[in-house]
Protein backbone atom coordinates (compact mmCIF):
# COMPACT_ATOMS: atom_id res chain seq x y z
CA UNK A 1 0.00 0.00 0.00
CA UNK A 2 1.09 3.48 -0.79
CA UNK A 3 0.64 5.44 2.05
CA UNK A 4 0.20 9.46 2.55
CA UNK A 5 -1.08 11.63 5.15
CA UNK A 6 -5.06 13.14 5.21
CA UNK A 7 -7.35 14.00 7.50
CA UNK A 8 -9.70 12.49 9.33
CA UNK A 9 -13.32 11.59 7.54
CA UNK A 10 -14.74 14.34 6.13
CA UNK A 11 -18.56 14.49 5.64
CA UNK A 12 -18.56 14.42 2.45
CA UNK A 13 -16.71 10.94 2.47
CA UNK A 14 -19.66 9.77 4.34
CA UNK A 15 -22.37 11.56 2.55
CA UNK A 16 -20.82 9.92 -0.82
CA UNK A 17 -20.66 6.41 1.49
CA UNK A 18 -24.71 7.05 1.55
CA UNK A 19 -25.13 7.95 -1.96
CA UNK A 20 -23.77 4.74 -3.52
CA UNK A 21 -26.17 3.08 -5.52
CA UNK A 22 -27.51 -0.54 -3.84
CA UNK A 23 -26.71 -2.80 -6.75
CA UNK A 24 -22.91 -1.84 -5.51
CA UNK A 25 -23.32 -3.48 -1.99
CA UNK A 26 -23.37 -7.02 -3.52
CA UNK A 27 -20.17 -8.59 -4.75
CA UNK A 28 -17.30 -11.00 -3.62
CA UNK A 29 -14.22 -10.94 -2.17
CA UNK A 30 -11.34 -13.11 -2.48
CA UNK A 31 -8.83 -13.34 1.04
CA UNK A 32 -5.41 -14.74 1.50
CA UNK A 33 -5.17 -15.73 5.60
CA UNK A 34 -2.11 -16.09 6.55
CA UNK A 35 -1.38 -17.62 10.37
CA UNK A 36 2.25 -17.65 11.96
CA UNK A 37 3.00 -20.91 13.22
CA UNK A 38 5.11 -20.91 16.26
CA UNK A 39 6.50 -24.24 17.87
CA UNK A 40 8.34 -24.97 20.86
CA UNK A 41 10.80 -27.78 20.16
CA UNK A 42 12.63 -30.18 22.19
CA UNK A 43 16.55 -29.95 22.26
CA UNK A 44 16.83 -32.56 20.01
CA UNK A 45 14.20 -31.60 17.18
CA UNK A 46 16.11 -28.00 16.94
CA UNK A 47 17.99 -29.04 14.08
CA UNK A 48 15.01 -29.65 12.19
CA UNK A 49 13.63 -26.02 12.85
CA UNK A 50 14.64 -25.17 9.15
CA UNK A 51 12.08 -27.71 7.67
CA UNK A 52 9.02 -26.64 9.69
CA UNK A 53 7.00 -23.82 7.65
CA UNK A 54 6.80 -20.60 9.48
CA UNK A 55 3.54 -19.49 8.23
CA UNK A 56 0.18 -21.25 7.08
CA UNK A 57 -2.01 -19.49 4.21
CA UNK A 58 -5.40 -20.11 3.51
CA UNK A 59 -7.70 -18.73 0.23
CA UNK A 60 -10.94 -17.57 1.95
CA UNK A 61 -13.95 -16.45 0.10
CA UNK A 62 -16.28 -13.44 1.63
CA UNK A 63 -19.66 -12.94 -0.02
CA UNK A 64 -22.37 -10.23 0.82
CA UNK A 65 -25.25 -7.95 -0.37
CA UNK A 66 -26.50 -4.90 1.34
CA UNK A 67 -28.20 -7.42 3.90
CA UNK A 68 -26.00 -10.78 4.77
CA UNK A 69 -22.49 -12.11 4.43
CA UNK A 70 -20.60 -15.30 4.58
CA UNK A 71 -17.27 -16.11 5.53
CA UNK A 72 -15.59 -19.33 4.37
CA UNK A 73 -12.71 -21.06 2.99
CA UNK A 74 -12.50 -21.32 -0.96
CA UNK A 75 -13.87 -25.29 -1.98
CA UNK A 76 -11.14 -25.17 -4.60
CA UNK A 77 -8.63 -25.70 -2.30
CA UNK A 78 -7.14 -29.31 -1.60
CA UNK A 79 -9.06 -31.32 1.84
CA UNK A 80 -6.14 -32.25 3.44
CA UNK A 81 -1.85 -31.41 3.21
CA UNK A 82 0.58 -33.08 5.35
CA UNK A 83 4.22 -32.99 6.21
CA UNK A 84 6.54 -35.23 7.79
CA UNK A 85 10.22 -34.71 9.50
CA UNK A 86 12.22 -36.93 10.73
CA UNK A 87 15.83 -37.35 12.10
CA UNK A 88 17.30 -38.91 15.33
CA UNK A 89 14.63 -41.58 15.97
CA UNK A 90 12.43 -38.69 16.49
CA UNK A 91 9.25 -38.15 13.83
CA UNK A 92 7.15 -34.72 13.54
CA UNK A 93 3.66 -35.17 11.31
CA UNK A 94 1.90 -31.74 10.43
CA UNK A 95 -1.55 -32.40 8.95
CA UNK A 96 -3.82 -29.35 7.88
CA UNK A 97 -7.24 -30.44 6.64
CA UNK A 98 -9.45 -27.98 5.18
CA UNK A 99 -11.32 -25.20 6.64
CA UNK A 100 -14.95 -26.29 7.12
CA UNK A 101 -15.85 -23.42 9.31
CA UNK A 102 -18.62 -21.21 7.97
CA UNK A 103 -19.41 -17.53 9.43
CA UNK A 104 -22.73 -16.20 8.37
CA UNK A 105 -23.95 -12.58 9.23
CA UNK A 106 -27.32 -11.11 9.52
CA UNK A 107 -26.54 -7.01 9.28
CA UNK A 108 -29.99 -6.02 9.61
CA UNK A 109 -29.74 -7.54 13.22
CA UNK A 110 -26.20 -8.27 13.93
CA UNK A 111 -27.19 -11.99 14.93
CA UNK A 112 -24.07 -14.50 13.46
CA UNK A 113 -24.62 -18.10 12.86
CA UNK A 114 -20.81 -19.63 13.04
CA UNK A 115 -20.99 -23.50 11.89
CA UNK A 116 -17.42 -25.03 13.47
CA UNK A 117 -16.29 -28.01 12.32
CA UNK A 118 -14.00 -29.68 15.34
CA UNK A 119 -12.34 -33.13 15.35
CA UNK A 120 -14.89 -34.69 12.84
CA UNK A 121 -17.95 -33.02 14.91
CA UNK A 122 -20.27 -30.54 13.98
CA UNK A 123 -21.43 -27.83 15.56
CA UNK A 124 -23.75 -24.51 15.35
CA UNK A 125 -22.83 -20.95 17.77
CA UNK A 126 -25.20 -18.39 17.60
CA UNK A 127 -24.89 -14.83 18.97
CA UNK A 128 -24.46 -11.46 18.11
CA UNK A 129 -21.55 -9.84 16.31
CA UNK A 130 -19.00 -9.21 18.22
CA UNK A 131 -18.74 -5.04 17.81
CA UNK A 132 -15.51 -3.48 18.19
CA UNK A 133 -14.56 0.17 19.77
CA UNK A 134 -13.07 0.89 16.40
CA UNK A 135 -10.67 4.31 16.60
CA UNK A 136 -10.38 6.18 12.97
CA UNK A 137 -6.76 7.54 12.86
CA UNK A 138 -6.68 9.80 9.95
CA UNK A 139 -4.47 7.55 7.91
CA UNK A 140 -5.62 7.46 4.04
CA UNK A 141 -4.13 5.00 1.87
CA UNK A 142 -4.57 3.10 -1.34
CA UNK A 143 -4.91 -0.74 -1.87
CA UNK A 144 -5.95 -2.06 -5.31
CA UNK A 145 -7.80 0.98 -6.78
CA UNK A 146 -9.43 1.84 -3.64
CA UNK A 147 -8.70 4.70 -1.63
CA UNK A 148 -8.68 2.89 2.26
CA UNK A 149 -8.76 4.02 5.53
CA UNK A 150 -7.15 2.61 8.54
CA UNK A 151 -9.24 1.87 11.64
CA UNK A 152 -7.63 0.06 14.87
CA UNK A 153 -9.43 -1.52 17.53
CA UNK A 154 -8.24 -4.23 20.94
CA UNK A 155 -10.56 -7.63 20.95
CA UNK A 156 -9.46 -9.96 23.75
CA UNK A 157 -6.67 -8.02 24.38
CA UNK A 158 -4.95 -8.21 20.73
CA UNK A 159 -4.52 -5.88 18.62
CA UNK A 160 -6.71 -4.80 15.47
CA UNK A 161 -5.76 -3.02 12.34
CA UNK A 162 -8.34 -2.40 9.58
CA UNK A 163 -8.27 -0.74 6.36
CA UNK A 164 -11.44 -0.27 4.52
CA UNK A 165 -12.57 0.98 1.31
CA UNK A 166 -15.86 3.31 1.90
CA UNK A 167 -16.33 2.91 -2.08
CA UNK A 168 -17.58 -0.54 -0.68
CA UNK A 169 -20.31 0.60 1.43
CA UNK A 170 -21.10 -2.42 3.29
CA UNK A 171 -19.94 -3.22 7.10
CA UNK A 172 -17.99 -6.35 6.19
CA UNK A 173 -15.00 -7.63 6.89
CA UNK A 174 -12.98 -11.26 7.07
CA UNK A 175 -15.03 -13.46 9.48
CA UNK A 176 -16.56 -11.56 12.64
CA UNK A 177 -14.68 -8.17 11.65
CA UNK A 178 -16.60 -5.19 10.36
CA UNK A 179 -18.43 -2.89 11.78
CA UNK A 180 -16.73 0.04 10.07
CA UNK A 181 -18.21 2.36 6.68
CA UNK A 182 -16.73 0.04 4.04
CA UNK A 183 -15.62 -3.24 3.36
CA UNK A 184 -12.36 -4.64 5.20
CA UNK A 185 -9.57 -4.96 2.97
CA UNK A 186 -6.41 -5.97 4.71
CA UNK A 187 -6.50 -7.04 8.38
CA UNK A 188 -4.40 -7.48 10.77
CA UNK A 189 -4.40 -9.41 14.23
CA UNK A 190 -2.08 -9.51 17.31
CA UNK A 191 0.67 -7.63 15.29
CA UNK A 192 0.78 -9.91 12.49
CA UNK A 193 0.13 -13.17 14.05
CA UNK A 194 -2.82 -13.33 11.71
CA UNK A 195 -3.29 -11.27 8.62
CA UNK A 196 -5.84 -11.36 6.08
CA UNK A 197 -5.14 -9.81 2.09
CA UNK A 198 -7.74 -9.17 -0.37
CA UNK A 199 -6.47 -10.20 -3.74
CA UNK A 200 -9.52 -10.23 -5.59
CA UNK A 201 -12.57 -7.64 -5.39
CA UNK A 202 -15.45 -8.83 -7.82
CA UNK A 203 -18.75 -6.53 -7.32
CA UNK A 204 -22.08 -7.25 -8.80
CA UNK A 205 -24.60 -9.42 -8.18
CA UNK A 206 -24.46 -13.05 -7.04
CA UNK A 207 -26.40 -15.92 -8.13
CA UNK A 208 -29.31 -17.33 -6.04
CA UNK A 209 -28.59 -19.20 -2.83
CA UNK A 210 -24.63 -17.57 -2.95
CA UNK A 211 -25.13 -16.73 1.13
CA UNK A 212 -27.15 -18.81 3.33
CA UNK A 213 -27.02 -19.66 6.85
CA UNK A 214 -25.55 -22.42 7.65
CA UNK A 215 -28.21 -25.12 9.86
CA UNK A 216 -26.40 -28.28 10.33
CA UNK A 217 -24.98 -29.03 13.74
CA UNK A 218 -25.20 -29.46 17.49
CA UNK A 219 -25.97 -25.99 18.66
CA UNK A 220 -23.69 -25.20 21.31
CA UNK A 221 -22.82 -21.63 23.12
CA UNK A 222 -19.38 -20.38 22.64
CA UNK A 223 -18.60 -21.15 26.25
CA UNK A 224 -19.49 -24.90 25.39
CA UNK A 225 -17.44 -25.10 22.50
CA UNK A 226 -14.34 -23.70 24.01
CA UNK A 227 -14.99 -26.15 26.73
CA UNK A 228 -15.27 -29.26 24.03
CA UNK A 229 -11.90 -27.58 22.40
CA UNK A 230 -10.02 -27.61 26.04
CA UNK A 231 -10.92 -31.28 27.26
CA UNK A 232 -9.90 -32.50 23.59
CA UNK A 233 -6.55 -30.82 23.79
CA UNK A 234 -6.53 -32.11 27.07
CA UNK A 235 -7.03 -35.62 26.62
CA UNK A 236 -4.66 -35.27 23.52
CA UNK A 237 -1.92 -33.97 25.82
CA UNK A 238 -2.49 -37.12 27.66
CA UNK A 239 -2.03 -39.45 25.01
CA UNK A 240 0.63 -38.10 23.07
CA UNK A 241 2.69 -36.29 25.60
CA UNK A 242 3.99 -38.59 27.18
CA UNK A 243 5.88 -40.28 24.19
CA UNK A 244 9.28 -41.54 24.75
CA UNK A 245 10.27 -42.49 21.25
CA UNK A 246 8.83 -39.62 19.37
CA UNK A 247 6.83 -36.75 19.03
CA UNK A 248 3.57 -35.42 16.74
CA UNK A 249 2.45 -32.16 16.12
CA UNK A 250 -1.40 -31.23 15.01
CA UNK A 251 -1.48 -28.26 13.41
CA UNK A 252 -5.40 -27.09 12.67
CA UNK A 253 -6.78 -23.52 12.02
CA UNK A 254 -9.94 -23.01 13.71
Amino acid sequence: MKLFSTLAFSLLTLATVVATPATAQEGTINYDRVVKIEIELPPEMESMRDQIPTENTTQMVLRFNGIESTWQAAAEQENERERSFGGGGVRMRMNRMRDQNITYINHDDGLMTDQRDFMGRTFLIRDDQPLLAWKLTGEQSEFEGYVVHRATATRDSSSVEAWFAPEIPVAVGPGPFGGLPGAILVLTVDEGRTTFTAKEILMGELEEGAIEEPNDGREVTQEEFDDIVEEKRKEMEAQFGGRRNGARFIIRQD
